[in-house]
């Protein structure tokens, strides 16, 4: 069937003027309205509730991104970008662009903005660098980081100098130990000299005839009794305060070059490869033997809680032994030379150093409780001696052949902190003071030199140069 309905050319509702839309129905009106744009009339302003604003009115310079949304995004990204690669791989790195500044944005700005908002601020144009993650202020010329604090200040010489004739120039011997009531011990010959360190007051401790000479010496933990190793194989006890012996124990068949405290038990190390364990309350004269060194023993320390003791030889090795052990629990075999050289660190539960001799040159570090080799430290000539810093992480090393140096190292590092020079015979000797700040060291050549090294715990940045002139030279007996 046809559609009989006439047709009309009509109209598209985009073209028709105004006065074809008042012939239109109200419904149909309503949804020309509602599904095609119309041409409003100039007359006439439609009001919603919508509310647009209008950016043209709004200070954007003031917060230093661009009225085009997208381009402050990139600007800014790409500024970051800079700021952060200028920072990592320094200015002159490849690629760095300079990040508009504020001044280039402000200046693409056709019509400038009316500061309409936020009247209470001063208009301050921020440098585009806080968006740096290092908080940089400064204009891109260079990346200027926070000031490096200096390092702290070792003298370089000696605050005093005592002679101490006879003193043995003899790797394997321990003649220089400092007590906790600051009494300083040396061996010279065949007699111990007492120095107070406070009063300067020597005493002559003991003689032992001309047929017998001192090895080693050690103070108790208290302070108050000194342990004498001997050439023919014997270990004294001496009651400091008053100058008496308590005590002579027998054991070993050659020299005793090593002695440790721990509590009231006694370590001596001797040429004859064992080390005695004395109880100095028990009758006996040792209470066990402890065997493995296939050479001298040079070299003892007990760890600071009295649990493990470490013991060097001229075979090259270096035991841990337990305190019921009487076979080594740990052997490093790392060292080429003898390992006079031992120290615990007062820091951390485990950590164990020790230096090898003149063909081996080296520091190593162990840590005991997981039994591994940490780390090694070449020092170009042979160990002496090792000491750890209380009071700072640092420790302190004494050489040989062939420089003769005094070297203050910074761990784990192992940074140089100084390198001390005098002396001009091999360091063998080596204590700290009860204060953890001096140290004195004792050479063939016949002298003991007392440096300040170590700051005090309550100053550990302190950049004084305390102790830097000599306060003179006198003899120790």
């Amino acid at each position: 069937m046809e559609d009989t309905t006439p047709t009309t050319p009509s109209t598209p509702a985009l073209l028709r003027t105004p006065q074809a839309l008042h012939s239109l129905t109200p419904s149909r009106h309503i949804d020309r309205l509602i599904n095609y744009n119309h041409h409003q009339s100039p007359s006439r302003t439609i009001y919603s509730d919508r509310f647009i604003p209008s950016r043209s009115g709004s200070n954007f310079p003031l917060f230093d991104i661009s009225n085009t949304p997208s381009e402050g995004r990139d600007d800014s990204s790409s500024a970051y970008g800079t700021l952060l690669r200028a920072a990592l791989f320094g200015p002159d790195s490849a690629g760095v662009v300079p990040p508009a500044t504020p001044e280039k944005r402000s200046a693409i700005q056709m019509n400038p903005p009316s500061p309409n908002i936020f009247r209470f601020k001063t208009e301050t144009r921020r440098s585009m660098h806080s968006l740096s993650p290092f908080g940089f202020d400064d204009v891109v010329t260079g990346v200027h980081h926070s000031p490096v604090k200096a390092p702290r200040k070792v003298p370089r010489s000696p605050y005093k100098v005592l002679d101490a004739p006879a003193l043995q120039d003899d790797f394997y011997l321990n003649l220089v130990d400092w007590s906790s009531h600051n009494v300083l011990a040396v061996g010279l010959g065949n007699c111990v000299y007492l120095w107070n360190a406070c009063s300067s007051k020597v005493t002559k401790l003991c003689d032992l005839g001309i047929d017998d000479s001192v090895c080693s010496v050690g103070w108790a933990q208290r302070g108050t009794h000194l342990a004498v190793g001997t050439s023919n194989g014997k270990v004294q006890i001496w009651d400091a305060s008053r100058c008496r012996r308590v005590r002579t124990m027998e054991g070993h068949r050659l020299r005793v070059g090593a002695l440790a405290w721990s509590s009231s038990m006694l370590s001596s190390g001797s040429r004859d490869k064992t080390i005695l364990q004395r109880d100095i309350r028990a009758q006996d004269d040792f209470v066990s033997k402890l065997s493995g060194h296939k050479s001298e023993v040079c070299g003892l320390k007990w760890s600071y809680d009295n649990r493990e003791l470490a013991s060097g030889g001229n075979d090259n090795r270096l035991f841990v032994w337990n305190q019921h052990s009487t076979q080594p629990v740990l052997k490093y075999c790392e060292h080429t030379a003898a390992v006079k050289a031992i120290a615990w660190s007062p820091h951390q539960h485990g950590l164990l150093a020790s230096g090898g001799g003149t063909a081996d040159r080296c520091i190593r570090f162990w840590n005991t409780t997981t039994n591994s080799h940490l780390s090694c430290m070449d020092t170009g000539s042979q160990v002496c001696n090792l000491v750890w810093s209380k009071n700072v992480n640092e420790l302190v090393s004494t050489h040989g052949y062939s420089q003769n140096q005094i070297i203050v190292w910074r761990y784990p590092t192992m940074s140089k902190l100084a390198t001390l020079t005098g002396h001009s015979y091999r360091v063998l000797y080596l204590a700290i003071s009860p204060d953890g700040q001096t140290i004195v060291t004792g050479a063939g050549d016949e002298t003991l030199r007392f440096w300040n090294v170590f700051p005090s715990p309550k100053s550990q940045n302190t950049e004084s140069e305390i102790g830097a002139s000599s306060l003179g030279r006198t003899v120790i007996r």
